[in-house]
């Protein structure tokens, strides 16, 4: 394997380069470079040549071409071994270049700035970095490529031994290709979010280009047309996904499974992924799942709410009007199944909301902030997990809800439809809800969207008393709801995330006292299920809207 003797250093990153670049030097490396990446080497007395000398073309455009020239990629892809390309570049004067270090203009970092405009977002997109790492890549045999700090010292060892091995180089290469479609990717998925005034001029005025740390970029959304679809679909035909490993987990679902935590690039609204940990044992598999679970169920009130989530189902619901009654309430709903739990909160967790949360055993309690005596509190119960999401409880809900299938994934919109307006809805009983069955129905329609299918919510206004989750049978969920139930079920009211198909459903809700149901509709049966109601004396309001979670 041929020695390095010349490398072109180009990087935005200069973590550890002016170190690397010294022990290239020393090992009599010529060293290319460009802007201030050359500037840095020479105030560190780094040897170093332009590449505008070494082209024998000036950096024009604003510096937008600067290693776009025959004589940087011919010397990246000329193979060492093929005689006819080694006679080429003699031909036209082009000299091997034996090593890229590029890492690229900072578009990642520049979209999250506060402020930052289009215009902005588009100068920080890199052309000339993607184009020779993918050359240097492509031709990895003969050129090293490195993109990542991290790998300045493996690879100087290895120069210093003699030479960098196939190995490495693959290695790196692979790195190399894997940092550029990265890259694309968040630049594509910002271009989708950006959208377009019209086909002719895709671009944002620049009172329009106004963006807020929770807004990074407009939210015109454009539609993709697509052969396999609809002309107005909002799926495009190919997608990519640009996600950011956080951390390895210590194990996935269960302990044999591997896991890691991987966040979006760009994220619109309060989420686990915008957390800040404030203490606790590392985060798990299932404790992101039902953080996010708990997390995105309080976002759904505007009262303070308290949300205990197991096993990915809501087991405590509560409002109250200071937030330790609505734990309280939440906690009391099902005690066996909150041990253990996963705690969500509308509101910032004070000290008496914190001596009840650690008078029992919860994993995780993710909230819009701790007060200072609510922190000493939990700190004596340093293993529960604190998730800190920030004082808003709200942003710009954006992506796709994509589940993973082998060989493949579906996607859809995610589920954001709620009913605005209860009392608007159409009420098919003889009997209309009272007031206070509005507000009981209103709390379990809210609860039963976030409840796996089939799902059934009994409920009062301020909060839930049974729970039925998951089954196969929706009879049969409503049997374990009222089952699970510590309290009373007389008077209550039931959301039923999708239709009864059959009026063995309401003959089981009057069995348990059910006063008012809240449900789709849309079943053949809904005369007959209509029917049975009235015979009981159940006042029901069907919504038009399913919240089937699977």
């Amino acid at each position: 394997m041929a020695k390095v003797k010349r490398a072109l250093i180009s990087v935005s990153d200069k973590t550890g380069v002016i170190d690397f670049a010294s022990k290239l030097a020393k090992m009599g490396v010529e060293i290319l470079s460009t802007g201030g990446t050359a500037k840095a080497m020479r105030d560190a007395k780094v040897a170093v040549k332009d590449v505008s000398e070494f082209t024998g073309f000036p950096e024009m455009l604003d510096g937008r071409v600067k290693t776009l020239h025959p004589k940087v990629h011919g010397g990246l892809l000329g193979r060492r071994g093929d005689k006819s390309h080694v006679a080429q570049m003699k031909e036209h004067g082009i000299e091997a270049i034996d090593m890229v270090v590029v890492n690229l203009y900072p578009f990642e970092a520049t979209i999250k700035k506060d402020g930052c405009g289009f215009e902005d977002a588009i100068e920080n997109i890199d052309i000339g970095g993607p184009a020779m790492i993918r050359s240097a890549s492509k031709n990895f045999m003969d050129v090293v490529v490195i993109v990542d700090p991290a790998d300045y010292d493996a690879v100087a060892k290895e120069l210093k031994d003699g030479a960098v091995s196939p190995r490495t180089r693959f290695r790196l290469a692979a790195k190399a290709y894997e940092h550029t479609a990265k890259y694309d990717t968040m630049i594509s998925s910002f271009f989708k979010a950006a959208g377009a005034i019209d086909t002719e001029y895709p671009f944002f005025h620049k009172s329009e280009m106004k963006t807020t740390k929770s807004r990074p970029y407009p939210e015109a959304v454009p539609a993709h047309f697509s052969e396999q679809g609809k002309a107005d679909s909002p799926f495009p035909i190919f997608t990519s996904l640009p996600l950011i490993k956080v951390q390895d987990l210590r194990y996935g679902e269960n302990p044999h499974q591997r896991g890691a935590f991987y966040r979006e690039p760009v994220v619109t609204e309060p989420s686990v992924v915008t957390s800040c940990q404030l203490q606790g044992k590392a985060m798990s598999f299932n404790n992101y799942l039902d953080a996010n679970s708990a997390l995105e169920l309080a976002k759904e009130f505007t009262e303070p709410v308290s949300v205990i989530i197991k096993h990915n189902n809501p087991c405590g619901v509560a409002t109250a009007d200071r937030i330790v009654d609505a734990y309280v309430r939440a906690r009391e709903i099902d005690p066996v199944s909150a041990f253990g739990g996963v705690l969500a909160f509308n509101r910032k967790v004070d000290a008496a909301t914190a001596k009840e949360i650690t008078s029992t055993f919860v994993e995780v309690v993710i909230a819009p902030g701790f007060d200072r005596k609510a922190l000493e509190l939990f700190k004596k119960k340093d293993n529960i997990r604190l998730l800190d999401i920030g004082s808003a409880m709200h942003g710009t809900a954006s992506g796709f809800d994509m589940k993973r299938v082998v060989g493949g994934m579906i996607i859809q919109e995610r589920d954001l439809g709620m009913i605005g307006d209860i009392k608007k809805l159409k009420v098919v009983t003889k009997r209309k809800p009272t007031a206070e069955e509005y507000k009981g129905l209103a709390f379990a329609w809210k609860v039963a969207k976030h409840v796996k299918s089939n799902a059934i919510i009994y409920s009062y206004g301020t909060h839930v008393i049974g729970i039925g989750a998951g089954q196969m049978s929706r009879v049969d969920s409503t049997r374990l709801g009222a089952l699970k139930s510590n309290f009373p079920t007389k008077g209550a009211c039931l959301a039923s995330d999708a239709f009864f198909p059959f009026r063995d459903g309401i003959d089981e809700c009057a069995k348990h006292g059910v006063t008012a149901i809240i449900e789709p509709g849309g079943s053949l049966k809904d005369p007959e299920v209509i029917a049975a109601a009235n015979e009981y004396g159940i006042a029901m309001v069907f919504t038009g809207m399913r919240h089937f979670r699977h």
